[in-house]
């Protein structure tokens, strides 16, 4: 029988984390190890254990960031500690605020995320190619989802590390809009270079890796036609989104722990002022909650809030 697992190119291991961490790509050569991305912080000892046991024994030369939200480089300090030769490459971006260590403009203090600090040793340029394991790689710029983001393609093998720009079934929030800069059309000339490129196979920055490259692309685009066209639904998911990541991270909180959070939170106080301030804030956040409850991504006893799926 026809196995319908895509296939990976030679060295290439995915360990597919969920959706907390975002997944890590490890890509093993005859010289040289490189990892795609490296989680969230929480699950900074999970990463190093899984790289650990398939290293086995092996130094690890190169880390990557595909962007740097905070579920795609949590684990870097903790990797930069346990592997001091290894060369760390972020997209260009940022860079001079992780040089000088900003977690307000990192987003990772308005989202109410958590970061690590961590360094980086070079940029990971659009329009070039880098050796990962034993073959090159191509960076191209993925704005959208984030305005640095790259993704990497391998031509010969066609695999493609789309990071948030591709999901099976979707692609992630599209974080310039939540601050008032429009950022849907990047969304949509991502997804045309994505096609241009036709990978063979999909390695997303969360859930399984695929190769209905066409149908996911479809669906893709059919989603961000929705947004587009209604902007508040994007609004609403990205807030819900925001909730869920902080329930995925602690799994259970008081109902009015969480409704705190969300008020002391930036991203959240940011929106409602600007969508939703006919609606007092704390019955915002409540009634989010609620829909979360209501579509099965979390369970409430009254009190508690807890983590679901």
């Amino acid at each position: 029988m026809p196995s319908n697992t895509p296939t990976l190119p030679v060295g290439v291991t995915v360990f597919e984390r969920g959706w907390l961490s975002s997944n890590n790509i490890l890509i093993r050569g005859r010289e040289s190890c490189a990892l795609v991305d490296s989680g969230y912080s929480t699950h900074a000892s999970q990463t190093l254990a899984l790289v650990d046991s398939a290293l086995n024994g092996r130094p690890m030369e190169l880390l990557l960031n595909t962007h740097l939200h905070s579920d795609h480089c949590g684990g870097n300090a903790a990797l930069q500690q346990a592997y001091p030769d290894m060369q760390t490459f972020i997209p260009p971006g940022h860079a001079s605020f992780v040089k000088d260590w900003n977690p307000e403009a990192l987003t990772y203090t308005p989202t109410g995320q958590t970061c690590h600090q961590f360094r980086f040793d070079a940029v990971l340029q659009p329009g070039t190619e880098m050796r990962l394991g034993d073959t090159l790689w191509q960076v191209h710029a993925a704005p959208g989802h984030d305005p640095h983001s790259v993704i990497l393609f391998e031509p010969a093998s066609r695999a493609l590390i789309s990071a948030d720009a591709l999901w099976e079934r979707g692609f992630g929030v599209v974080f310039p809009e939540l601050e008032g800069v429009e950022a849907f059309d990047e969304v949509g000339l991502t997804l045309d270079l994505i096609e241009t490129l036709s990978p063979a196979v999909v390695i997303p920055g969360h859930g399984s890796v695929f190769a209905s490259v066409a149908v996911s692309i479809a669906a893709a685009r059919a989603r961000l036609r929705s947004f587009a066209e209604n902007p508040s639904w994007h609004i609403v998911h990205a807030a819900k989104v925001l909730l869920k990541f902080k329930l995925l991270e602690l799994q259970s909180q008081p109902r009015h722990s969480l409704i705190a959070w969300a008020q002391a939170t930036t991203y959240f106080a940011q929106i409602h002022q600007k969508h939703f301030q006919q609606i007092d804030m704390q019955l915002w956040v409540n009634g989010l909650i609620d829909d979360l409850v209501r579509v099965g991504a979390a369970t409430s006893d009254g009190l508690m809030i807890y983590n679901a799926g």
